[in-house]
């Protein structure tokens, strides 16, 4: 079965590997077959980090265990911790841009309130 191993180690940058696994194979069997193969050092610490937990691990963008087992076509995702909460982001955005300007609310209503 084959099975595509996605890691982006810093933004704007995204690794793709495709393995052949065994049926019935977990997700720790990808990692330890990632790691054995010479694709790199940049997979290299990224297998080790996904391993001891650093980096989150998706199946298709949900999250799942060492033990999780594959199936064809899967996308197996290592996946880095976020820096910044996207909530709190968008309301600094949001802060910093005002309510006249943004997305949304830019076309208003003549002599409608602020923000709506």
């Amino acid at each position: 079965m084959r099975v595509d191993v996605f890691f982006a180690p810093h933004a704007n940058a995204v690794l793709q590997q495709t393995l052949a696994l065994p049926e019935g194979s977990t997700v720790a069997d990808a990692l330890t077959r990632l790691g054995a193969a010479s694709v790199g050092a940049t997979w290299r610490d990224a297998v080790h980090h996904a391993q001891t937990g650093a980096l989150g691990l998706s199946l298709w963008s949900r999250r799942v265990e060492l033990g999780e087992r594959l199936r064809e076509g899967d996308r197996l995702e290592l996946s880095r911790p976020l820096l910044v909460d996207p909530k709190v982001a968008r309301r600094e955005r949001f802060k910093g841009q005002g309510s006249k300007t943004t997305g949304l609310f830019s076309k208003k209503r003549p002599g409608a309130k602020a923000g709506y």
